[in-house]
């Protein structure tokens, strides 16, 4: 399972908000919305958000292995 924990720490931690992300990055709020709900969002999203937020991928998204993931 893909989560987005990391991102809401880097978010804490930066001088941005939701708010900022919404208004002046032009980050959708259907795509804060996806990172509350841990939902798919593109690479491209994912890069923007590292170039915002000056960090890296690790900083944004994290991997835990889950018992509900699809099998391979």
């Amino acid at each position: 399972m893909i989560t987005y924990t990391p991102f809401w720490n880097t978010l804490r931690a930066s001088e941005e908000s939701t708010y900022t992300l919404i208004t002046k990055h032009r980050i959708s709020s259907a795509t804060i919305d996806k990172l509350r709900k841990n939902k798919p969002i593109t690479t491209t999203t994912l890069n923007d958000l590292c170039r915002i937020l000056n960090c890296s991928v690790q900083e944004i998204i994290e991997y835990i292995p889950s018992e509900t993931d699809q099998p391979l």
